[in-house]
């Protein structure tokens, strides 16, 4: 066995935007409010993680954060434990194993399967317990201490399907940066100098691409690195940096990253008098029935559109919560195929949410015409109805179902204590950042929550129409 300590693992070796692989890792679980936090090696264990993530010295792990999240959240422990479970078929690797002196002494040839250290790790909020773990003397005692410091009734257990890599072998690092190629979306988020050169080819800012470089796949491109017209990569694939044009790499700025849900403290909604829930259910009101008086030539026209390319039905109801989570139908103009649920099923390894939600930038399940009224808004305009039947207002929260609803159990209190809206600030700030998507939905509700007012609601009105504007006229 190697020990944590083993120096054999602890080498840069190559890297990529200025970062080795273990670097990288870091980087990805930080642009999720997470910090590794390893048994056995010195680091700062800063205040600005919303988690920490305890693993041994030698673990690169790729896993969903979801369910781990929605475990947090509702029992609220002080350690989670997650056992990880690798599915891939390995067939088998060899290890090159060397004396102390670094002379090759032989090849190993390991098996399938994965040491079971590598499959547990364990999530906090505490950094105490982070402290802990990281001055322990060795992964034994680290796992004792939590027992000792967190009893039974604060820790739960979860299981989760997840990747899980030896950093002391160069094949399984290469392996582990190819995964992350394709499960990280937006390394920009907490790695500076990037540049996207086209959609998941990311490439720091010093490289050059020559016009007609093709490729296929996401791609990561090194500093330095010179691609010219004739060259085709196909991803997942990391181009190291050129070592001569290595960039320096700056300390991370915890309190510069965009911040999940504090899952746990409860989210305070801002009390509202009863003039003014009079006042902003009069607006919605007389809002709702001149909006639907304008655009009321519209229907029989997307309707005959629909049932001209793919039949009835003309309208879309899907069961969503308002205030209180009561449920209610939201209606929506059929922008999808009529079998657009059970394709979801198969499209389930594309969702490019970082959340609950589901989202494709180029979705096989829309029709044309819903193409079309899904850029314009015009399949929004239904939910007028729903604003005159009480169950919705024309700004507020994003209306979303009970299922996704339960992935953070503080946020959906605070989004219920509100209506939710046909646009709010989610609809008219969101960048679509790949990676971003669920934080963003979550800091702009709680934003509209806590700061919801009458100025507020009109500006989002008058950015909605601009967004609809743009959108219209967009070629």
């Amino acid at each position: 066995m190697i020990s944590s300590a083993d120096p054999s693992i602890t080498t840069v070796g190559p890297t990529v935007w200025g970062l080795s692989a273990v670097q990288v890792h870091d980087r990805f679980w930080a642009a999720r409010g997470v910090q590794v936090v390893r048994q056995g090696e010195p680091s700062e264990i800063v205040d600005d993680a919303e988690l920490f993530l305890l693993t041994d010295a030698r673990t690169l792990t790729v896993f969903k954060l979801t369910r781990a999240v929605d475990a947090l959240s509702w029992l609220k422990p002080d350690v989670l434990a997650v056992r990880l479970h690798d599915s891939r078929d390995r067939g088998y690797r060899e290890r090159v194993i060397s004396g102390p002196d670094s002379r090759f002494l032989r090849f190993q040839r390991l098996y399938g399967g994965s040491d079971p250290r590598l499959a547990r790790v364990a999530l906090t909020p505490e950094r105490r317990l982070a402290q802990l773990w990281q001055k322990a003397l060795d992964l034994r005692s680290a796992w004792r201490l939590l027992r000792e410091e967190a009893p039974r009734s604060r820790r739960s257990v979860l299981s989760l399907a997840g990747r899980v890599y030896d950093r002391g072998e160069p094949a399984e690092v290469m392996q582990f940066l190819r995964e992350l190629v394709q499960a990280w979306r937006s390394p920009a988020s907490t790695i500076p100098g990037l540049v996207e050169h086209r959609s998941r080819v990311w490439a720091y800012e010093s490289s050059q691409i020559e016009p007609g470089t093709t490729f296929v796949g996401p791609v990561w491109i090194g500093a330095g690195r010179r691609l010219n017209g004739q060259a085709s990569i196909v991803g997942p694939q990391v181009l190291w940096d050129d070592p001569s044009a290595r960039p320096a790499v700056d300390t991370l700025q915890w309190d510069q990253i965009e911040p999940a849900v504090n899952f746990a403290r409860p989210i305070a909604p801002r009390r509202r008098a009863p003039l003014a829930l009079l006042a902003k259910r009069a607006f919605d009101i007389v809002f709702a029935a001149t909006a639907l008086l304008l655009t009321l030539p519209l229907y029989p026209i997307v309707m005959i559109a629909i049932w001209l390319e793919d039949g009835r039905p003309f309208f879309f109801r899907h069961k969503r919560e308002t205030l209180g989570g009561r449920e209610f139908n939201c209606i929506k103009f059929r922008s999808m195929r009529k079998d657009a649920e059970q394709i979801k099923q198969q499209l389930a390894e594309q969702n490019q949410a970082d959340g609950p939600q589901f989202f494709m930038d180029d979705d096989p399940r829309l029709t044309r015409v819903g193409r079309f009224i899904r850029r314009t808004y015009i399949d929004e305009l239904p939910q007028f109805w729903n604003v005159l039947m009480g169950d919705m207002s024309v700004v507020g929260p994003r209306p979303s179902p009970f299922s996704e609803n339960q992935f953070c159990p503080p946020w959906r209190e605070a989004r219920l204590s509100v209506k939710p809206g046909i646009t709010g600030l989610w609809q008219v700030r969101r960048t679509r950042r790949q990676g971003l998507d669920f934080q963003e939905w979550i800091r702009y509700d709680i934003e509209y929550v806590q700061k919801a007012s009458w100025l507020l609601d009109v500006r989002i009105i008058l950015e909605t129409i601009a967004l609809v504007a743009r959108r219209a006229f967009r070629p």
